[in-house]
């Protein structure tokens, strides 16, 4: 027997069915109304023979509903053994929510995730399935094939750090892959039908910019953080080499310079800002390292592109363009891996 999580938000009659197959299953179940409102509240009623109800006065989102579930799960279940999430929608069948659950008995401290058929997916989903698969493997090292299904299994010692993840909304789903990819926990995929109602996925609740944006908001920052690096290193850069010959030397000069000022403000940024630490002497060796390798990379694809006769200017920002993922991927996954968050 497993606990399954249903978090719900305006829900219809659909709800109803699935609890009541969960039910006949012999699953327990915790549906979290997550602020649906007066018009919607005789469907949770309905539900209170069944299923634990709990309530949120007001919209908070899908993380937060998780959340509210699992705290009491922690709190009151202490016999829980394995844990389920399912979405109310009627995207997924209780019988694929139980081929997880069994499998997440039989594979402890794991993720397991219900994978759908990307090629039966309507063509929004699937290009929105596509970059945050890509944009998680580049931050994470990870391949997933299915980030965004809302269908996963768990065990429940996974609960407290799962508590500890960041995120309120859809965003909370890929923070926790992310969590325990950096932590070495595995994430494994099982196979599960493909369910949707229509071609545009009309009943999910998902705003497309919205929470795109919460999801991809660390890479976001990121980029923001290198710009304002860049311009920074770039500026400073052109500053030396206006009262600097323009001879190898001179040059490489100007470039050294330039880059441990605009280092330090870029450690800084990137703690506060971006993978929310505090400045420490581990990191910051860290970084430091890590600043010196791309500094000599840097003059090295610097002197290359002068000495194939390009402008220094234009070869200092092709340069930079040449170094930007290096340093997040070592950033992201070595220096701050216990804190970034997407």
């Amino acid at each position: 027997m497993a606990t399954i999580i249903i978090p719900a938000y305006q829900p219809d009659e659909t709800l109803l069915k699935l609890a009541g197959q969960l039910w006949e299953a012999g699953d327990e179940m915790i549906v979290v109304d997550d602020g649906s409102g007066e018009n919607y509240q005789s469907i949770f009623d309905r539900l209170e023979d069944i299923c634990i109800v709990l309530h949120h006065r007001e919209n908070r989102g899908k993380g937060a509903a998780i959340k509210t579930a699992l705290c009491y799960i922690r709190r009151e279940m202490w016999d829980c053994d394995v844990v389920g999430i399912m979405d109310a929608d009627g995207q997924h069948l209780p019988t694929d929510m139980q081929k997880l659950t069994t499998y997440a008995h039989t594979h402890r401290n794991t993720m397991v995730l219900g994978c759908r058929s990307i090629a039966q997916m309507p063509f929004r989903s699937r290009i929105g399935n596509a970059v945050t698969r890509e944009v998680f493997h580049l931050l994470s090292g990870v391949r997933v094939k299915d980030t965004q299904t809302g269908l996963r299994a768990f065990d429940a010692q996974l609960i407290p750090q799962l508590l500890a993840v960041e995120g309120q909304r859809y965003e909370y789903e890929t923070n926790v892959l992310m969590t325990l990819a950096k932590k070495k926990i595995p994430i494994e995929e099982v196979e599960i039908h493909t369910i949707y109602h229509d071609k545009e996925n009309s009943c999910s609740h998902f705003h497309v910019l919205r929470d795109s944006f919460r999801i991809y908001q660390n890479m976001l920052k990121f980029s923001l953080s290198s710009a304002s690096s860049f311009l920074v290193d770039y500026l400073l850069f052109a500053g030396f080499i206006t009262v600097l010959p323009h001879t190898a030397g001179m040059v490489l000069l100007a470039n050294v310079m330039a880059r441990l000022l605009s280092a330090f403000y870029n450690y800084s940024m990137n703690c506060r800002f971006i993978f929310h630490t505090k400045r420490k002497l581990s990191s910051g060796m860290q970084y430091f390292l890590l600043a010196a390798g791309i500094l000599l990379m840097n003059n090295v694809i610097l002197m290359v592109y002068t000495g194939l006769g390009l402008p220094v200017y234009f070869a200092k920002i092709l340069t930079e363009c040449t170094l930007f993922l290096i340093s997040f991927n070592v950033q992201s996954k070595l220096i701050f891996k216990r804190n970034v968050a997407v």
